[in-house]
């Protein structure tokens, strides 16, 4: 009864199991049959269980075979008392010998389970060998393709692994076996040595000692990724001892297989210990006692002669998988004689100096637009837009809703509160009077004061925080918008989410969700749809889990819709000869993806259709990918050269712009990337994306900019731009200073800023006030042949979240000045040498919201006190009359 009610348990368990599993599967088919992406989901699908079902099988059948040649041993071991074909195996048991081939099946099968599991998340690696793409460039060692070693090599690793497991675990049980029923017999005057398993035993050991010789020819290959010489890759040593050691035990491995094949016939036992400890006593001596040798006695005493042609390989090689080789090097002559006319010619650069730092803007804009605690800003994007007919940088975020603020009831959970709503966009260079962010789109509903652009869905159902699922078309209205007392309320018109109006759909999601309530809410109607997997980062790695994602998606407003755009890398750390960073040696912003934030649509643009990863990758999944040409000619004017490649790229140049074998070998010029103070600390500068007019061009273009140092000191010796816009996309250009120019570099500006004693003094003022002064990212500003180092400087209140822009800092040549407007400043460092510079005016004159100024009504009223406090009576006497002017706009604006 026990076994029967066991058995009813153990059934019951796989039943739901299996159910579980299979909904799931089915709900993640109508998952991307919503987003079109049906191929993609099948294809994965059958390849990775194609794997597991072949690997199995093949694991499976070896196994079983090995055991059926044991199976009169397996009888000796279990034999008590022996009655033709009947075993008894226990006082009361007796076990028929017919049964074994069912009971090996059974065991051949669980070690298959066992040791093919891992073998679906291969899947990938197999399909890329199947459709592999060539680069077009030879290693140069065994001149073999590229596309060798990023889409064969890893195949042939995986086959091999998988076969020397399979024999070896079939050689480990029939070994046990043997040696079990029958392990010594004394014959003749000597002891012999499982006398009844040689054969098979010799089989065995033969196809493992044949695995290993193709073992040996693959880390050959493999020499290529080597770490032991002063550059990455094959090395002297590997080359001249370790290659041709591995060489010699390819041959030793294959002539001791064909020595165990013919002691199938000869029965000498003694060949199977000698050939076991001679492959491992020469691969001792040929793969680490004799390279050991040479790289001591031959390499180290002349190191870079022996290594020099290694080194230029692994420069070359790094240098072409980072891209870096596609870097147009300049000069940059610095001259230091800024004129009138170099300014006015420069005006673009300077009408967008992003003053406005991402990190004090963030809190700036959460105190001002967030409008609701439901309401959050995740992060600040930077992006550019024709505002009145002129390209202006501008920073901008969208307001989600963060569902952990709002009341957990269900139905406001998952059917009313279902997105956010709305963004805003501000000039990077413009403030109010009272140091505040002037707004080109703000409030609820989006009020637009600036021409070029229009918000007709500001409903964000994909986000950055759409982390839970929400069903939509339902009777309860959905919250769209707070509207003075009262709410707005709309309902879902797009095409996003999946039909769940009927009672199975219903009941298959409340499985998958664990939420019975989908299944018994009255509110679901025949046309109510359920959105899922709404954050756009797990959207996206859904459906393409093999690309690597930028860290940093942007929004971009376009012909009023809002979409997300997140650049895709095409990566491997197969490429020879490439030192590795951070898991990778290869790296291609191949894909840009874009995802609407109304439907959730998600398009794949291939950017670079030549890159063989990329062009792999669209042979296994043909309807993945889109011609860039087809993404919509709005979106293109908003792509942008990717900042997480840009930081890599940076990095690996600090050492990889060095050419020469010489210099690289002794890190004669080693870069770094120098510091600057932000908010009290050290850090190091951050790539920032800006518009500036380039030298030797005519207007004024998007880039990301990273400054470069010399190791360990603080002058600036180069700066580095990638282009964002039309056809010069992509372009990278290195601006070298010439060795005999000194350059201020950021950290030493940072310095100068310090000794100055009357900015240095008001700094320190206000910071012993109840106030943190925050000194935000330091731009370096390339104009004519001249630097311009730009800082602004942001005031926050101890007990505020609201950091205002009240200074800014402009350091030229000798000259650190600091004022409370860019063209102020700019003015007294050129004084007498310039007319009055004038920056972009702003678009018009920002109007307050109420709660706008109510917060600031209490801001400034704050701020009084604490001047009451300090016995700072002029302070106090300033923050009253701005308080009595906003109070003023407040009892005008209720009148309104």
């Amino acid at each position: 009864m026990r076994r029967f009610i066991f058995t009813i348990i153990v059934v019951a368990l796989l039943l739901i199991t299996a159910v579980l599993v299979l909904n799931n599967l089915y709900l993640d088919f109508l998952w991307f049959k919503e987003v079109n992406y049906t191929g993609v989901f099948l294809t994965t699908l059958i390849t990775q269980w194609g794997v597991r079902i072949i690997t199995f099988l093949i694991f499976f059948l070896f196994i079983f075979v090995n055991l059926l040649l044991t199976k009169e041993k397996i009888k000796q071991i279990l034999n008590r008392t022996r009655d033709d074909n009947v075993i008894d195996i226990s006082p009361g048991g007796r076990l028929s010998g017919a049964k074994f081939p069912f009971l090996f099946a059974i065991a051949s099968a669980i070690l298959s389970l066992v040791f093919t599991s891992f073998s679906g998340g291969y899947w990938l690696e197999i399909q890329k060998f199947l459709h592999r793409s060539p680069f077009g460039t030879a290693d140069p060692v065994f001149s073999k393709d590229i596309g060798f070693y990023v889409f064969q090599l890893p195949f042939y690793q995986f086959l091999y692994q998988f076969l020397l497991m399979m024999v070896a675990a079939s050689l480990i049980l029939v070994f046990v076996i043997y040696f079990i029923s029958n392990p010594v017999r004394h014959q003749r005057g000597r002891w012999n040595f499982i006398p009844d398993g040689q054969k098979h035993l010799s089989f065995l050991l033969a196809l493992v000692f044949f695995l290993k010789a193709w073992g040996y020819r693959l880390q050959m290959y493999n020499l290529l990724y080597s770490p032991r010489g002063v550059a990455f890759g094959a090395s002297y040593t590997d080359i001249h001892a370790q290659l041709p050691g591995l060489r010699i035990l390819y041959f030793i491995a294959l002539f001791l297989g064909v020595m165990l094949i013919l002691n199938i016939f000869v029965k000498k036992p003694k060949i199977l210990v000698f050939a076991f400890i001679g492959l491992i006593g020469a691969s001792f001596v040929l793969g680490q006692l004799y390279p050991s040798i040479i790289q001591r006695l031959r390499v180290e005493p002349n190191e870079f002669n022996r290594e020099k042609p290694y080194i230029e390989n692994n420069i070359k090689f790094t240098q072409m998988a980072y891209g870096l080789d596609k870097i147009e090097r300049k000069v940059f002559q610095v001259e230091d004689g800024l004129t009138e006319q170099d300014i006015r010619k420069y005006q673009g650069t300077l009408n967008n100096v992003r003053l406005w730092d991402y990190r004090p803007l963030k809190a700036t804009f959460s105190q001002l637009q967030e409008i609701r605690p439901y309401y959050k800003f995740k992060q600040i994007d930077t992006d550019r837009y024709f505002i009145n007919g002129v390209y202006r940088q501008v920073m901008l975020s969208v307001r989600e809703l963060d569902q952990t603020r709002i009341d957990q009831r269900w139905v406001n959970k998952r059917l009313q509160y279902t997105h956010g709503y709305g963004l805003v966009v501000s000039p990077v260079n413009e403030v109010t009077s009272s140091g505040l962010p002037i707004f080109f789109i703000r409030n609820i509903p989006p009020a637009v004061s600036a021409e070029g652009l229009s918000v007709e869905n500001p409903e964000i159902y994909y986000g950055e925080m759409t982390d839970e699922y929400v069903i939509v078309k339902t009777d309860i209205q959905e919250f769209n918008y707070p509207k003075g007392e009262s709410n707005a309320y709309t309902r879902y018109e797009g095409s996003g989410g999946i039909p769940i109006g009927n009672f199975f759909r219903r009941l298959l999601f409340a499985l998958r969700f664990g939420d019975y309530k989908i299944v018994f809410s009255g509110n679901i109607t025949p046309e109510s749809r359920i959105m899922f997997d709404r954050n756009i980062n797990s959207r996206i790695r859904k459906i393409a889990p093999f690309l690597i994602y930028d860290s940093d998606p942007y929004i971009v407003l376009n012909n009023g819709r809002l979409y997300w755009i997140r650049d895709a890398y095409t990566v491997t750390d197969m490429f020879p000869y490439s030192k590795p960073y951070k898991g990778i040696n290869y790296i291609r912003n191949s894909v840009k993806v874009v995802v609407d934030a109304y439907n959730g649509s998600v398009d794949f643009y291939l950017i670079d259709e030549d890159e063989p990863v990329a062009k792999t990758l669209s042979k296994i999944f043909p309807e993945l990918f889109k011609p860039f040409a087809e993404m919509p000619a709005g979106l293109k004017e908003h792509i942008r050269y990717p900042e997480d490649l840009f930081k890599i790229q940076s990095q690996m140049y600090l050492i990889y712009h060095m050419n020469d074998p010489k210099v690289f070998y002794n890190k004669e010029d080693r870069w770094e990337i120098p510091k600057e103070v932000y908010a009290g600390d050290t850090i190091p500068v951050e790539p920032y994306y800006t518009i500036i007019q380039l030298p030797e061009e005519d207007n004024p273009e998007f880039v990301l900019m990273q400054p470069f140092s010399p190791y360990t000191k603080n002058v600036m010796i180069s700066w580095m731009a990638g282009r964002c816009d039309g056809e010069n996309y992509g372009r990278l250009i290195l601006y070298l200073f010439p060795k005999d120019k000194l350059v201020y570099g950021p950290s030493q500006i940072e310095a100068r800023i310090d000794q100055d004693s009357q900015i240095s003094q008001q700094l320190t003022l206000w910071n012993q006030r109840g106030s943190r002064v925050i000194r935000g990212n330091l731009l370096v500003l390339p104009m004519a042949n001249s630097i311009l180092y730009v800082e602004p400087i942001f005031l926050q209140a101890e007990q505020s979240q609201l950091p205002e822009l009240i200074r800014v800092i402009v350091a030229y040549k000798d000259v650190v000045v600091m004022e409370r407007t860019l063209e102020d400043a700019l003015n007294r460092v050129f004084t007498g040498q310039l007319t009055p510079i004038e920056t972009q005016p702003p678009v018009g004159e920002e109007i307050e919201t109420i709660e706008e100024l109510i917060i600031r009504a209490n801001d400034l009223f704050r701020k009084a006190q604490e001047r009451q406090r300090e016995g700072d009576w002029a302070g106090y006497g300033r923050m009253i009359n701005e308080l009595e002017n906003v109070l003023r706009q407040l009892e005008e604006r209720t009148k309104e």
